[in-house]
C-alpha cells in the first residue's frame, strides 16, 4: 500500500483559471489540468530561478518529489502547446500558506487578515466570495 500523499505548500494560488490557444479554428472540449503544486514548481524553478533543493524546501517536499512535480508540469505544458489544448488550473494536493479567497464579481484573489472579520472583497466590496482553500 503506498504512502499517503503529503500536502504541498503553495504560497499563493495562480492568478488565472486557465489559458486557451489563440488562433485555432477547431473547438475542442479537451483540456490539460495543471495542478496548483505544478504551477508553484514552474514558478519557483523557472520564474524565481531557484534550484530544486531550495524550491523543495519551500514546498515542504523532498527534492526528488519536487523534481517529479516539476517534470509533470513541464510535460503537461508541452503537451498543451503541441496539441493546442486549453490549460486549466485545479487545486490538487496543496496547502495554502494563508487562506485565499476569490471574488466571483471582479475575480480578484486576496487574503483576509485575521484581524478583519468582514467577508467582503477589498476591491469591489462584493459579498460574493469563495474560499480557494476548500476546493479539494
Amino acid at each position: 500500500m503506498p504512502r499517503r500523499t503529503r500536502l504541498r505548500k503553495v504560497v499563493a494560488p495562480p492568478e488565472f483559471k486557465g489559458y486557451k490557444p489563440y488562433g485555432i479554428n477547431k473547438i475542442s472540449s479537451e483540456h490539460i489540468e495543471l495542478l496548483y503544486e505544478e504551477y508553484e514548481a514552474i514558478k519557483l524553478a523557472d520564474y524565481d530561478l531557484m534550484n530544486h533543493k531550495e524550491a523543495s524546501g519551500l514546498m515542504g517536499v523532498s527534492r526528488a518529489t519536487f523534481a517529479r512535480i516539476y517534470e509533470n508540469a513541464r510535460r503537461k505544458i508541452a503537451l498543451a502547446f503541441v496539441e493546442t489544448k486549453e490549460i486549466r488550473t485545479v487545486y490538487g494536493n496543496t496547502q495554502m500558506d494563508e487562506t485565499w479567497f476569490l471574488c466571483n464579481d471582479c475575480h480578484a484573489r486576496f487574503t483576509i487578515p485575521k484581524t478583519m472579520k468582514q467577508d467582503i472583497c477589498p476591491i469591489c466590496s462584493s459579498g460574493q466570495i469563495e474560499s480557494l482553500s476548500q476546493q479539494k
